[in-house]
């Protein structure tokens, strides 16, 4: 019999409607359901494509007798941590400092009024390792419960008023300079290793695309070849490495090393958000070196977001799974991208299966688990045919394609598929993939017909073209805007523009302390929580805080809308007080510093969209690389879009104007001449 999450609409949420535990959303009536009954709240947190996350529900929550204690001495929430980040942010917070670490499953209990007192992640069913049995945590959380009450208040009052005190304030002092970026590079040069190409030294590495994205504009602007070799350096690791597909192209979560000297394997979960960014950062490497790796990741990636993750709706679901069929029965991570050389042979035959075994790095023993092997590139592409290997490549991906496929997360996340949207429009752009263009049209669509309302207000999510009942949060706002303006630059359309700066306009009435300038993940008129969500630093995808820095920036360069640009000075004042500290966690705001201290940037291309010169100084100004520039497209005057106005054409001809705060130098009807004023390199 399902439980209340049978109509839901979080894919992960749904997978536990057939529990036995009678599980409730995140709602007023769980926590009132609570206060009736005396008892305390056990909230589990996690997401579609958690690994652990599956094992601890196989495990406990579909074993009779632990849902049945559960039942009984709980109320039970269960939350989707992508959609609602605000409840998992403040419960993150507390668990991480009770615990000093952090992950998914997330397992809280809490009292009626929302105040955690006893924290964990994974339980595992039997004592292991010194750690409890899940059943053990549960029968000692209500033997408290119920003999140590007044113990268990004081400690639930102690962390949330913990949590109250942490509030921050925003950096103030002033926008970051040369001096702090300076300091924020060679913060990352100390964690970078030349010999293999990645950051810090522990045997785990996420793909750090928003430092790559600060380094590409540092290089830029100052010319820094230090800056970047580290951008080149990371290129190639990820690339060649098994964190990148190496036949259907996107990227795996995470690699880690498995055992000392081994190689890295991933984590097999592909997230849209990770995809996107880095499909974005690397048709931005490609743009700054012409390197072709960075062309192919870039295209191969795009195309994989496009293939597996677009919904019938046009936006883009939030992740694959890493577990998938094994062709058994058996659910094992990882089994729909492995090989053993005996799979290769079955395929490819026993010649190619050989210059297959040395292109892709299989071995006899594995690289993996159970004899299996991660496809990777370890040597030299160049030594090998490459029409051969594109056959190769062909061939196992329509073999691979007729494996049991990773189930796929559905959800379409605003703020993903904002950043879906610029990657899209941008790789589309530069390689001449108008198809690409229109599947970032089709998402803002959806954006824009499904999860803005009629006062340009977001919701979160959306699935099989019904909007979720959750409000959007601040990287929701800041991160569809941010695909809007790519699109403004890409298309010249205003109507992008238009819609950015609605949502913006909520960025400063909802999010932003007009006192300090700080900004909040919540709006204000939020659901309350413990406390009010705000976290400045990146993690997987840019902070709502710095990505609302970038967007707000961006418009005013488009707009010369002065409070938007103010607002963005604002809120960077924390990347001049932790950029020199920890670069590694602020990667986007330092990107962001960097166009501010550039300008950014205002290029004005006038001229008819059908006239092949105006064609060739669009293109130039797109591939540009100065940092965080805009970029506006249309006919002189055109009411459309601000940049334009009073940009005549030069002698009859399209013409190009470089501006800085909308002064401007002498415009150009030259595409080479526009590609030097904006730093760019003919590629």
């Amino acid at each position: 019999m399902a439980n209340r999450l049978a109509h839901a609409t979080s894919p992960y949420l749904l997978q536990h409607a057939d529990n036995p535990v009678d599980w409730w959303q995140w709602e007023p009536a769980a926590f009132e359901e609570a206060r009736r009954r005396d008892v305390p709240v056990f909230l589990s947190v996690g997401y579609s494509a958690c690994h652990w996350c599956h094992v601890l529900a196989h495990e406990s929550f579909e074993d009779e007798a632990t849902a049945a204690y559960m039942n009984e001495h709980f109320v039970n929430i269960k939350v989707d941590r992508e959609e609602r980040p605000d409840v998992d942010a403040v419960y993150m917070e507390a668990v991480q400092a009770a615990t000093g670490q952090g992950g998914w499953p997330m397992s809280v209990f809490m009292t009626a009024e929302g105040e955690p007192f006893y924290f964990g992640t994974y339980f595992p069913p039997e004592p292991r390792h010194g750690a409890p049995s899940f059943r053990q945590v549960l029968e000692g959380v209500h033997g408290a419960w119920a003999g140590r009450r007044t113990e268990v208040a004081e400690v639930a009052e102690k962390i949330t008023r913990d949590l109250a005190e942490r509030e921050l304030s925003h950096g103030a002092g002033g926008v970051p300079g040369e001096s702090e970026l300076a300091q924020a590079l060679l913060g990352i040069s100390r964690d970078y290793d030349p010999a293999s190409g990645w950051l810090g030294g522990g045997d785990t590495k996420f793909p750090p695309s928003m430092v790559i994205e600060f380094l590409l504009r540092h290089h830029a602007r100052t010319q820094s070849e230090a800056a970047l070799e580290m951008a080149e350096g990371i290129r190639d690791a990820m690339a060649r490495s098994s964190l990148f597909d190496q036949l259907g192209g996107g990227f795996h979560r995470y690699v880690l090393r498995q055992r000392p000297g081994g190689s890295l394997v991933p984590h097999f979960e592909k997230m849209l958000y990770d995809n996107a960014l880095l499909c974005r950062v690397y048709a931005h490497l490609w743009r700054s070196t012409g390197s072709e790796l960075a062309r192919r990741v870039a295209l191969e990636t795009a195309d994989f977001m496009v293939r597996e993750l677009r919904t019938n709706e046009g936006g883009f679901a939030s992740a694959l799974d890493a577990d998938s069929d094994d062709g058994t029965g058996r659910h094992v991570e990882g089994a729909y991208y492995v090989w053993t050389p005996a799979q290769l042979r079955e395929v490819l035959g026993d010649a190619d299966a050989e210059l297959a075994v040395q292109y892709f790095g299989v071995t006899e023993e594995g690289t993996f688990e159970e004899g299996a092997s991660v496809l990777q590139l370890p040597q030299q592409e160049g030594v090998f045919d490459a029409e051969k290997v594109a056959s190769l490549r062909e061939r196992l991906l329509t073999a691979r394609a007729g494996r049991p496929a990773p189930g796929r997360d559905d959800k379409v996340v605003a703020a993903w598929n904002g950043l879906a949207v610029a990657a899209l429009a941008e790789t589309g752009a530069y390689f001449d993939r108008p198809d690409l263009v229109e599947a970032a049209i089709g998402a803002a669509d959806l954006l824009v017909r499904l999860h803005m309302d009629d006062r340009a207000r977001l919701a979160r999510t959306s699935k099989d073209g019904r909007v979720g009942a959750h409000a959007g949060v601040l990287e929701d706002y800041a991160d569809v805007a941010e695909g809007f303006l790519a699109l403004t630059s890409v298309t010249g359309e205003g109507v992008w523009l238009e819609f950015a700066g609605f949502l913006l306009d909520h960025v400063l009435a909802q999010f932003t302390d007009a006192e300090s300038g700080a900004l909040y993940d919540t709006a204000a008129d939020a659901e309350r929580l413990i406390r009010r969500p705000q976290d400045p630093t990146d993690n997987a995808t840019p902070s709502g805080w710095s990505a609302a820095a970038g967007a707000l920036l961006s418009y005013a360069a488009q707009t010369g809308a002065e409070p938007h640009r103010t607002a963005a000075e604002r809120a960077l004042g924390v990347v001049k007080a932790l950029g020199p500290r920890a670069p590694r966690f602020i990667g986007w705001g330092l990107a962001v510093a960097e166009a501010l201290l550039d300008g950014p940037r205002e290029v004005a291309v006038v001229g008819e969209g059908s006239d092949p010169a105006t064609t060739a100084l669009r293109r130039a100004a797109l591939l540009g690389t100065a940092p965080g520039a805009v970029v506006a497209v249309g006919v002189p005057e055109s009411d459309e879009l601000p940049l334009l106005s009073g940009r005549p054409l030069v002698d009859g001809k399209p013409a190009a104007y470089v501006c800085r705060n909308f002064a401007c130098d002498a415009p150009t009807t030259d595409p080479d001449r526009l590609r030097t004023a904006l730093n760019g390199r003919n590629v």
